[in-house]
């Protein structure tokens, strides 16, 4: 019996090698894609383009980072991205684990057409709404609007929220609210107080999905934000890509990607054990 485990586990481990290959190729490359541009980050632009930038003749270049944010407007698209991101992130829990508690706990006449018309909501691009939606804020006077963008990015990612929570909502036992109700806790009370932290695995894991998402949307900032100054980072870093044919700042440019890039390479450093726990316990508790 061993023996054949053994041989079964020996089969296994054989059968899985081209997806090591390919996992490893993979990694090598971004890898050694990552390490390019950190490293012309603090290079000139004659370094870029020749065979020396990873000998650093001239020594590492940190005027790139401070050019890009104080010249290159850097300081200005992030701190919007931030205030975008961190708004709308807590906004869409704050509407969606709500809704995705009462879904999955309350029967009441409607349920499922809510449920059907979130569903439906996943499956409409942002391409087949952007036209109506910006004659509508045209009349209204709305674009190069810093709120009109952050309730769109609230407004796109919430179905998809609400459906990453209901699995977890609909798993917990429903003896949590039976004790709080006994305890003389109010509906509201059990949610925030009891529900709400034990669903802290899904809640951290979609919202780092909606960070990175909404950090790097590009599609509806460009449409209405159209002036420096409500810029995000993703339209921002397009434009400053479009400047450096005329600058030739190549330096500058990687420093601004990388300053851009920083924020969501951060968070799956610290939050890749908990990303994964998330996806796994919805995974299996759905």
């Amino acid at each position: 019996m061993a023996k054949k485990l053994r041989s079964l586990d020996h089969h296994t481990q054989v059968r899985l090698i081209p997806s090591y290959v390919l996992v490893v190729t993979w990694a090598i490359f971004t890898f050694v894609l990552i390490g390019w541009v950190f490293f012309a980050s603090f290079s000139t632009s004659q370094e870029i383009f020749s065979d020396s930038m990873f000998k650093f003749e001239s020594g590492f270049h940190f005027e790139n980072y401070i050019r890009a944010w104080n010249t290159q407007k850097v300081s200005v698209y992030f701190m919007n991205s931030l205030m975008y991101t961190v708004v709308s992130c807590t906004s869409i829990i704050l509407i969606a684990s709500p809704a995705a508690y009462v879904l999955s706990r309350f029967k009441f006449r409607g349920n499922l057409s809510i449920q059907s018309l979130l569903a439906s909501a996943l499956g409409i691009p942002a391409i087949m709404i952007v036209m109506p939606l910006f004659s509508l804020v045209s009349r209204l006077r709305l674009t190069n609007n810093r709120w009109l963008l952050i309730f769109l990015y609230i407004a796109m990612n919430v179905p998809f929220t609400t459906f990453f929570l209901l699995a977890f909502f609909k798993s917990l036992s429903t003896t949590y609210e039976e004790a709080a109700y006994i305890d003389g806790c109010s509906p509201m009370g059990t949610f925030w107080r009891i529900m709400f932290p034990l669903v802290q695995p899904g809640i951290i894991t979609v919202t780092v999905f909606n960070f990175i998402t909404i950090w790097n949307e590009y599609f509806m900032s460009m449409i209405f934000a159209n002036k420096p100054k409500v810029r995000p980072v993703s339209v921002g870093l397009f434009n400053m890509i479009q400047a450096m044919r005329y600058t030739g700042d190549w330096g500058g440019m990687f420093a601004s990607v990388v300053i851009v890039f920083l924020p969501t390479f951060l968070l799956y450093i610290f939050l890749s054990e908990r990303i994964i726990q998330g996806v796994t316990a919805g995974a299996i508790k759905g």
